[in-house]
């Protein structure tokens, strides 16, 4: 079963910050959005959408500590068999009019594609008392732990 996939967008990182820039045919679904902290967005490891990691599904030790091979699924990482990506990403500004909205921080490279944006709403999309393995039981426990956690400690890359 194939599926079809259009972009409403492009990540933009720049020395003016974080952005979200919409098309503009998209940018009458922003309207009620504001109000909302935060917003997850879907969008495209557009880097590694190429056969070769594509095809990855397994990759060797890629956190310290944790097993020596791990299936791709309990990773984070970009090369996938579909290379979709979620960010929950906290809103600075919105601008209804232009389809831009400023976020603290996305962990996508700039004209990253985005597929969509979906409000965040703590009665789905937070989990009270989730459990991890014990490797990484030690990572920051929300996003705002995370802008302060040395990552460079966790990877082996």
């Amino acid at each position: 079963m194939n599926f079809q996939v259009k972009a409403i967008g492009k990540v933009k990182n720049s020395e003016n910050g974080t952005f979200i820039q919409l098309d503009p045919a998209y940018t009458e679904g922003l309207q009620a959005l504001d109000g909302f902290s935060h917003i997850n967005v879907i969008w495209w490891f557009s880097g590694c959408d190429n056969d070769a990691d594509r095809s990855i599904l397994q990759t060797e030790q890629p956190y310290k500590g944790a097993p020596d091979v791990m299936g791709i699924f309990a990773t984070r990482s970009p090369a996938r068999p579909n290379p979709i990506a979620l960010t929950a990403c906290e809103i600075i500004s919105l601008d209804i009019a232009q389809g831009i909205i400023r976020v603290t921080f996305i962990d996508a490279d700039d004209d990253s594609p985005v597929l969509d944006i979906k409000p965040y709403t703590p009665s789905l999309d937070r989990v009270e008392t989730p459990s991890v393995p014990s490797w990484c039981s030690h990572w920051p426990k929300s996003t705002e732990e995370s802008g302060e956690f040395d990552w460079s400690q966790v990877f082996n890359f």
